[in-house]
């Protein structure tokens, strides 16, 4: 590993430091104004020259020169970055991920730089040939780093563990010489853990079977740990549980129930931890709302929440009864991660219902069942045909396949005149069935297309005229959904395509002007007055200087700072981005690159995201009919459901 990294001068790195945007409150048009100012570098940095900018006062100078001097520990790793040939960019949320002192851990470590996101391999060597004399290919940090790398890889498509043997296959893949040596490192380290697989099951043997060493998995600490945390708070919730009320009760709130809804209500009277699922139209949401009423009149505290504000919004909206997402619930605390509510102040209600428990990541449900304390019922609802959560983990699915918690599914379709044919349709392809659509009021409206580009025009053409012309409803009410970004059908080109029709501009801030349609990529929830969590759409009602009003379903927000980072155009959202939120009208790509992606539970998750219209635009060919045929979703890697059967017996 060899290198000739050039020292560049400090106006470079104090270019590349502002140009990032890793300057708070500092937005583009300003940035391009500080040299005709004075500031070139660190040192013209005052609030005195920050006054001679165009549109800066003394109240704001003051807040600009505060936030650059507080922005110290990520300007010393843009130095670090840009002297190694890297960008600057790399340094976004290097103070939440390695802490203030982050420069010097990078010199101690620079593969430590792979723990932030959007960093390589490649990237974190060329950092070691920058500060590290004499950098080797075989350095037990690089070794340690690139299993987590490898594990963190596969978080991103929701397993908690990989086999070992796949980890030592990645180092091998590396260039590492003792995979063995690495994989200690990393576990010693904390940052990973091993587990043993599970004992074979020979009732006939007469002595029990030794567990196969190569089954053995790694997981990185802190979803290992949550998996572990989640089995010990069910097995605790389930043992704690005393009866509520006496099941006959069920019979105050019956009317309309069949006899799974009954079922599911007086479940929850009696278990600690209880399931109820089912696809849409099954009426899960009248049972919820029954659970609600009984528990009620009994005088039962119940707090209701769902992962998105969306979603909360209407479980609100069916029951009559306060809902707020998950993470308000728990009292997120916003940048840190963390939650107000936990085993020290745990939640007051005797029962919690989570509606959309689909979306619950492993964490999120670790942090949830900590805030339960003894005694508390927990009623988790969704639809398991649906995506798995954008987090690691498989939490609902886990849950059902141990088989030791209660689960109630309804599948009995109740919901033909508010949703004939968007029902109809959705339970056909939860069951791998593709049938002909039968709308004679325009319900649901399949258009074909023959690529992605017609594709494109079709989308926009019905966002803008044919759905508002034909239904009524307004452009505000339609949301795209697509399996893709890229290519001419996915998010990136298709918002372009809608804000120049929708609500054109220049992009004031960041690329967003007042009225633009924006999605939350991440949680921020720390902002005022109410933050934001990752998949939330809202629109922008004011853009000022370095930051934008948006009015999200959970409240308002002045989002700037990093959190500007994490905003799209949100006209068109991928299909995980939309789980757990429903609109009037929806209109769905199918475009041909999405062949690969398409599987039967992202199509029924887009199918379902539509109320009133639901508009197919199919360019995906014979792709389509084969992902709902076979289930087609690769299985995420966890051990979630075996730790619960083993504390189960």
């Amino acid at each position: 590993m060899t290198a000739d990294p050039t020292t560049p001068g400090p106006d470079l790195v104090f270019a590349a430091f502002c140009t990032a945007g890793l300057w708070p409150g500092l937005g583009k048009r300003t940035a391009a104004d500080l040299p005709a100012a004075g500031i070139t570098g660190p040192d013209d940095v005052t609030a005195d020259r920050l006054m001679k900018l165009p549109r800066v006062g003394r109240q704001r100078a003051e807040r600009l020169f505060s936030s650059f001097l507080a922005a110290a520990p990520t300007y010393e790793v843009v130095e670090m970055l840009v002297t190694a040939g890297l960008p600057a960019k790399l340094a976004a949320g290097v103070a939440d991920g390695l802490g203030p002192d982050a420069a010097r851990r990078l010199r101690d470590d620079p593969w430590a730089l792979l723990g932030l996101p959007g960093v390589t391999l490649g990237d974190a060597d060329r950092l070691a040939i920058a500060v590290l004399q004499g950098a080797d290919r075989q350095d037990a940090r690089r070794g340690r780093a690139i299993v987590g790398l490898t594990l963190r890889t596969a978080t991103r498509d929701g397993h908690t563990v990989l086999p070992i043997d796949l980890v030592v296959a990645a180092l091998r893949a590396e260039g590492i010489g003792d995979p063995a040596a690495a994989v200690i490192a990393a576990v010693d380290s904390g940052e990973v853990l091993e587990h043993e697989p599970p004992l074979p099951e020979d009732d006939d043997a007469e002595e029990p079977a030794e567990p196969d060493p190569s089954l053995r998995t790694l997981s990185l600490a802190r979803f290992g740990m949550a998996e572990e945390a989640v089995a010990e708070g069910v097995a605790r919730l389930a043992a704690a549980a005393e009866r509520i009320a006496d099941p006959a009760a069920v019979r105050t709130v019956a009317k309309g129930l069949d006899e799974a809804q009954k079922q599911a209500v007086a479940q929850v009277l009696t278990a600690g931890v209880s399931l109820l699922t089912g696809g849409p139209g099954t009426g899960k949401s009248r049972t919820v709302a029954a659970v609600v009423k009984l528990l009620q009149a009994k005088g039962t505290d119940v707090a209701l929440a769902a992962p998105t504000g969306r979603a909360a919004k209407r479980l609100e909206e069916l029951t009559d009864h306060p809902a707020v997402t998950v993470h308000r619930l728990l009292g997120a605390q916003g940048a840190s991660g963390g939650f107000s509510r936990t085993e020290e102040w745990p939640l007051d209600a005797d029962v919690v219902v989570v509606d959309e428990a689909s979306m619950l990541d492993v964490e999120l449900t670790a942090a949830l069942l900590e805030a339960c304390p003894d005694g508390t019922h927990l009623l988790l609802v969704g639809d398991p045909a649906q995506l798995p959560s954008i987090g690691p983990g498989h939490v609902l699915g886990d849950l059902i396949d141990s088989g030791v918690v209660p689960v109630t599914e309804l599948s009995t379709l109740y919901r033909q005149a508010e949703g004939g044919a968007i029902a109809r349709l959705a339970s056909a392809v939860r069951g791998g069935e593709l049938p002909p659509v039968d709308s004679p009021d325009r319900e649901v409206v399949v258009v074909p297309a023959t690529g992605s580009a017609e594709a494109a025009r079709r989308v926009v053409q019905l966002v803008t005229d044919s759905i508002p012309r034909a239904l009524g409803i307004e452009p505000s009410a339609v949301q795209v959904v697509t399996p893709v970004h890229r290519g001419p059908a996915g998010t990136i080109e298709l918002n372009k395509a809608l804000k120049a029709q929708l609500n054109p501009g220049e992009g004031a801030v960041f690329g967003f002007d007042p009225g633009d349609r924006v999605v939350a990529t991440a949680n921020h929830l720390d902002l005022e007055p109410t933050g934001f969590a990752n998949g939330e759409v809202g629109v922008v009602t004011k853009a000022g200087e370095g930051s934008l009003d948006v009015a999200f379903a959970s409240g308002p927000v002045t989002v700037n700072g990093q959190a500007l980072f994490d905003l799209r155009h949100g006209w068109a959202i991928t299909v995980h981005r939309a789980q757990g939120s429903e609109w009037p009208g929806v209109v769905v790509v199918l475009p041909p690159e999405a062949g690969g992606m398409l599987s039967r539970p992202l199509v029924y998750t887009a199918l379902t995201r539509a109320q009133r219209h639901l508009s197919i635009v199919h360019a995906s060919g014979a792709a389509l009919a084969r992902a709902v045929r076979d289930v087609d979703v690769r299985p995420r890697r966890t051990r979630l459901a075996e730790l619960l059967r083993e504390i189960a017996g």
